[in-house]
């Protein structure tokens, strides 16, 4: 009989019984869920217009469908035009498609001529006015912006289906993390 082979399988349990331990004690310390929403029962959310200098015509429409429907669909609030105990506003204010770099990579095209590629960045920016009149110091005005670069081959069809829906929703989940999240 091999007792190396036996201690080893003995510390297994053990081990495994000292891991749930404290996985139970950081759980009872600190969790990861909950909501800074408590009382609040209704929601607003008005139509984000589009200010930017480069329109996308489907932007606005877009962003207040989805910022809506996130708010709707992953909290307990009621959506309500008047006297909502939750306002949330504000506008599109940066739409950019801007140069990023020239690639290394190149391909041959079938005429025989090399192409670099090139790749663009797409910045949308978003200026919140978040109202809270059940606890009003929750309130804010804030700024959201993020990016996505891509390949600069992408049709400007492509880049609205795809790299829009990319920022827009993480725009969205810091908005809604800024606003719901409590941790």
């Amino acid at each position: 009989m091999n007792f190396k082979n036996k201690n080893i399988s003995l510390r297994q349990p053990i081990l495994v019984g000292v891991l749930f331990a404290l996985l139970g004690v950081l759980n009872s310390c600190y969790s990861f869920t909950g909501s800074s929403l408590t009382d609040e029962k209704t929601v607003q959310i008005n139509e984000f217009p589009n200010n930017a200098t480069l329109v996308n015509p489907a932007l606005s429409q877009q962003f207040s469908t989805d910022i809506q429907n996130r708010f709707l669909q992953r909290t307990t609030l009621k959506g309500t035009k008047e006297n909502p105990d939750l306002l949330i506003e504000g506008e599109i204010t940066d739409y950019t498609i801007t140069p990023t770099t020239i690639s290394s990579n190149t391909s041959q095209t079938p005429a025989g001529g090399v192409i670099q590629q090139a790749q663009n960045k797409l910045t949308i920016t978003v200026k919140v006015h978040y109202e809270n009149k059940i606890h009003p110091d929750s309130s804010f005005d804030r700024t959201y912006t993020d990016e996505a670069a891509f390949n600069s081959n992408l049709s400007q069809s492509d880049i609205e289906a795809s790299q829009v829906k990319i920022v827009t929703e993480r725009i969205i989940n810091k908005i809604f993390n800024d606003i719901v999240a409590n941790w």
